[in-house]
């Protein structure tokens, strides 16, 4: 999580925030592979419903990754 200014308790709710997206929206989909996320410093104004559709957003490129041949 980025520092930017930002307080220990805004860094630990974005992060509880974006670990509970991934896992629920896309660990199923690669079990056995690492998922790294990287949130920029706009993320802690986010909306953990802005959060998730950015989520979605990931989630659907990862299909068309690991299906393309």
């Amino acid at each position: 999580m980025p520092k930017g200014k930002r307080s220990g308790v805004d860094r630990n709710r974005l992060k509880r925030r974006l670990r509970e997206l991934i896992r629920t929206r896309l660990l199923h989909l690669v079990p056995q592979a690492d998922i790294v996320v990287r949130a920029d410093p706009d993320a802690y104004e986010a909306t953990f419903e802005q959060l998730a559709a950015q989520i979605e957003r990931a989630r659907s490129q990862l299909c068309r990754l690991f299906r393309a041949p």
